[in-house]
């Protein structure tokens, strides 16, 4: 009998590039604390991995086609940069609403971007284990 291992894996492999992408933007977010006008930005977890999985997306926020397209004003801009697998993410890479809105335009919030990481690795760790306790399982199948 063949094994097919993604379903074997179920939703979890995606889950855990969900999570390595999530984990990029809070750093990402960390490292512009202190950088006039940057946005914070957030994955919709569980938008985004509904779509990776197939299933439907269940964020009302997302656009039509899922995606900004950036526009230049001058021959010296540099096309838009995005952070890597952000095209993957579609529409359900979001900007933080800020709870105190800074003076220079910053909506970084130190303490909540902290505590999002945090969780974000429990989360990451968690999918670890049950990914490496499934691959164990698999290998005592395989050898007896």
């Amino acid at each position: 009998m063949a094994l097919n291992l993604d379903s074997y894996l179920g939703v979890h492999a995606q889950a855990l590039r969900l999570e390595a992408q999530r984990t990029e933007l809070l750093a990402a977010n960390m490292a512009n604390a202190d950088t006039p006008n940057y946005k914070a930005r957030d994955i919709d977890f569980k938008a985004a991995l509904a779509a990776a999985s197939g299933g439907p997306a269940s964020s009302s926020a997302a656009s039509a086609s899922g995606t900004l397209s950036v526009s230049t004003t001058n021959a010296a801009h540099l096309g838009g940069q995005s952070v890597e697998g952000a095209d993957a993410l579609g529409g359900n890479l979001k900007y933080r609403v800020p709870m105190a809105p800074s003076l220079d335009g910053n909506t970084v919030d130190t303490q909540l971007e902290q505590a999002a990481f945090a969780e974000n690795a429990v989360r990451y760790q968690a999918t670890l284990t049950f990914l490496n306790a499934r691959l164990k399982e698999l290998m005592t199948a395989i050898t007896g």
